[in-house]
C-alpha cells in the first residue's frame, strides 16, 4: 500500500529538475520530494515514478519511500514565483513524492569502493526493463546516503505510455541507451540479475504494483474504452517485456564488453 499525506509546507524547488520538483513538508511531520501532476510532463511521469519505483524495491534495490500527496492549491496563493505559483496552483489534487533523504549526495564512478556486482547488475537490468534513459554520468539519479546507494527520479522511464501505438511490439525491442549507463561498467552478473529479477517479477507481484496506479490517473487516454483497460495495457506491456528480456541482456553484455 502507498500512504497518503497532505502537503502543509512548501518549502524550496530542486530547479536542476525541468519539472521543478520541490521540497515539501506534510501533515505527517516528514520533508518528500514532491513531484507535480501539473508539471509539463504531466500525470504520465508520475505513473513512471510510480511503478518503476515499486518495481525496483520488488528487485531489492532501495528507492525512497512512495507516497501520495494531497495539495491544496491555496498553499500556492502566497507565493512570489509566478512560476511557482501556477505550478502549485495547477497541482490541485493528488501527487507523488518521495521521502527526503538528508545530507546524501549524488554517486560518480570514482568513488570508491565502487557498486558491488550484483547490485549494478540488478540496476542496469532494471533500468533497461523500464527504459529508463535517466541513469547517465549527466543525469546519474543515483544517491549515496547512510553508505548505501539509492535509486531516485523515475518519471523519465516508461516512454512507451506517450505513444500507445504497438505498444506490445515495443515491449520485446532492445534499449540502446543502456549503452550510456553509469554502472556498466561494474554490471558483470547480467545473467544472474536477469534470473532473479524473473523469479522476484511475478505476474501477481506485477499486477499488484500496476493496481497502485490512482484510477483517475488513467482516464481519458485514447484507444482505450475504460481506466481498467488502460490498466490491463500496463500490465501486459511489462509482462511481455518481462518474457523478452534476453533482448535487452544480451544488448548490456555487449555494450560492456565495448567499454574500454
Amino acid at each position: 500500500m502507498i500512504r497518503t499525506v497532505t502537503a502543509t509546507r512548501y518549502i524550496t524547488p530542486f530547479r536542476e529538475g525541468g519539472s521543478l520538483p520541490a521540497l515539501v513538508e506534510a501533515d505527517d511531520g516528514d520533508l518528500y520530494v514532491m513531484k507535480f501532476c501539473g508539471a509539463g510532463q504531466g500525470i504520465k511521469a508520475l505513473i513512471a515514478e510510480l511503478v518503476a519505483g515499486e518495481i525496483a524495491r520488488t528487485l531489492g534495490l532501495l528507492v525512497p519511500d512512495i507516497v501520495f500527496i494531497e495539495l491544496d492549491g491555496k498553499l500556492g496563493r502566497s507565493e512570489p514565483d509566478e512560476e511557482i505559483h501556477d505550478l502549485l496552483l495547477a497541482s490541485h489534487g493528488l501527487n507523488l513524492g518521495l521521502r527526503y533523504l538528508p545530507s546524501a549526495f549524488a554517486f560518480n564512478q570514482l568513488l570508491e569502493p565502487p557498486p558491488d556486482n550484483r547490485t549494478a547488475s540488478a540496476v542496469v537490468w532494471f533500468d533497461a526493463y523500464v527504459t529508463n534513459v535517466d541513469r547517465t554520468p549527466r543525469n546519474v539519479n543515483l544517491l549515496l546516503w547512510q553508505n548505501k546507494l539509492w535509486l531516485i527520479d523515475h518519471g523519465a522511464a516508461l516512454y512507451f505510455h506517450h505513444d500507445w501505438s504497438n505498444y506490445m511490439d515495443r515491449s520485446r525491442t532492445p534499449f540502446p541507451l543502456i549503452r550510456q549507463h553509469t554502472l556498466l561498467e561494474f554490471a558483470a552478473d547480467l545473467p544472474a540479475a536477469d534470473q532473479e529479477a524473473k523469479t522476484l517479477l511475478t505476474p501477481e507481484r506485477l499486477r499488484a504494483v500496476v493496481d497502485l496506479i490512482p484510477t483517475h490517473w488513467l482516464g481519458d487516454e485514447p484507444g482505450f474504452d475504460s481506466s481498467s483497460e488502460h490498466r490491463e495495457a500496463y500490465l501486459s506491456y511489462l509482462l511481455s517485456r518481462l518474457d523478452a528480456s534476453s533482448v535487452f541482456v544480451d544488448e548490456a553484455i555487449y555494450a560492456r564488453s565495448q567499454l574500454v
